[in-house]
């Protein structure tokens, strides 16, 4: 490709930054102009993160001493509650630069829900406002012509993948969805915590924030929007001892199908998709199966309950479910072929 784009990724110290700038640096549009990391700033990304030092890449640097009028594209994988005012402030210097945000801070509409969710007021409503969901095959026309774009969280992308073309046909009860979802360790963050440390997290299976995790209300909103109604799901999420991969497991009543239609009716609405995967009769979704690539594989299994079926999505969290949709919305956002630096495939063994 005869030109570049200049990117910049903040929170380049982190595991969804640091996928997004290995993501980057094969990609053949991107050029990395800035990275930012204020822990780390004045490091280079090889002292950070070693496997990332076979190539050239920018000094981190602070948010503050960060050129954003030198770039085109903003990746943000800043924590909740941080991103919001930074948005606002590089927007308003520079309206022309497109901000993909990978935090949490512009996901739900509702500002009120944030902050109920969130435990403070949202910091920029009046960008909460334009903010497109990057649920990239269920938003390519927003997306496209969007400025600010909320990657889903990874347990929403999963979830929704597998339940929105079953709801929005009205071929399950939407009223009765039991979500059973599990993630590694890298979904919880870089950050030093007691529950993700080596002894604490390994050979065993911990239930977290149980009934009150905050990717319940993101899910919500998109299986309520395609509803019709507003739509509270049972969801619980788990933490696994592995470093990346997720698997969701959606229990669901059926709604005048069977699971064979349940399957078609996935099949057919992801038929065209590259990333999108829906596995044939008897064949189970795996996480060995997407890792480190931007692939999901669905499947569908009759319960032994009659009139229930068990729908299965995994992904990898830090790529689809990360980094890699954040660039997939990229490529939308500047006319580029979606799967422009998104081909790999998974990585096995």
């Amino acid at each position: 490709m005869s030109t570049t784009i200049p990117i910049g990724v903040l929170g380049a110290s982190g595991y969804t930054g640091a996928d997004l700038v290995r993501l980057a640096i094969a990609h053949p549009a991107m050029k990395i102009a800035a990275l930012t990391a204020n822990t780390y700033a004045g490091r280079t990304m090889a002292e950070v993160f070693p496997h990332l030092g076979f190539v050239e890449l920018p000094c981190l640097t602070t948010i503050e001493d960060a050129d954003w009028g030198a770039v085109a594209a903003v990746f943000c994988g800043l924590p909740h509650g941080t991103t919001q005012e930074i948005a606002r402030a590089v927007l308003a210097r520079h309206p022309e630069v497109k901000f993909i945000d990978m935090s949490a801070d512009f996901r739900l509409r509702d500002p009120a829900t944030y902050a109920a969710w969130y435990g403070h007021p949202h910091q920029a409503p009046e960008l909460q406002a334009e903010a497109v969901y990057g649920l990239t095959e269920h938003y390519r026309a927003a997306i496209r012509g969007g400025r600010l774009v909320a990657c889903p969280g990874c347990y929403p992308t999963a979830a929704l993948m597998a339940l929105v073309p079953i709801v929005a046909a009205g071929a399950i009860d939407a009223d009765d969805i039991i979500i059973d979802a599990k993630s590694g360790v890298s979904g919880a963050g870089r950050g030093l915590k007691l529950n993700t440390l080596f002894s604490e997290a390994g050979e065993g299976l911990s239930p977290y924030s149980v009934g009150n995790h905050r990717h319940a209300p993101e899910i919500e909103q998109e299986v309520s929007r395609v509803a019709g109604h507003g739509v509270t799901v049972n969801f619980t999420p788990h933490l696994i001892p592995m470093s990346r991969g997720e698997l969701v497991t959606c229990y669901v009543r059926l709604a005048g199908v069977t699971v064979d239609g349940l399957r078609h009716i996935l099949a057919t609405a992801y038929r065209d998709e590259t990333f999108i995967h829906v596995a044939p009769a008897g064949t189970l979704p795996q996480t060995q199966n997407v890792r480190g690539s931007n692939y999901v594989q669905i499947g569908v299994v009759a319960d032994r309950i009659p009139g229930r079926a068990i729908v299965i999505a995994v992904l990898d969290n830090l790529v689809k479910g990360s980094a890699g949709q954040a660039i997939q919305n990229f490529n939308l956002m500047f006319g580029l072929a979606e799967t422009t630096g998104l081909t790999q495939q998974p990585l096995f063994p």
